[in-house]
């Protein structure tokens, strides 16, 4: 059964990145800003599997939904996160 609240890491360990504090920051530098007219699943950096799960903790508020939302806002940048 899956632990009720996941962190931020665990979740790029889930999508099968590095999930270490630099390699966390390497993606967020390498990726941002993502576009705001860009859904974070139609981001053109993840593997159709990531993008299916990404979709799929959004749509069904899944217990990864919260990380998600995170790394969302981490992708827009400052103006993501007004």
């Amino acid at each position: 059964m899956d632990k009720p609240n996941h962190l931020f890491h665990e979740l790029f360990a889930q999508l099968g990145l590095p999930d270490d504090e630099q390699g966390i920051g390497q993606f967020l530098r390498a990726h941002t800003p993502l576009a705001s007219d860009i859904k974070l699943p139609d981001a053109p950096f993840w593997t159709p599997a990531q993008a299916a799960f990404l979709r799929e903790s959004l749509c069904q508020d899944a217990q990864w939904a919260v990380p998600v939302d995170q790394l969302n806002a981490a992708l827009r940048g400052p103006e993501g996160t007004k």
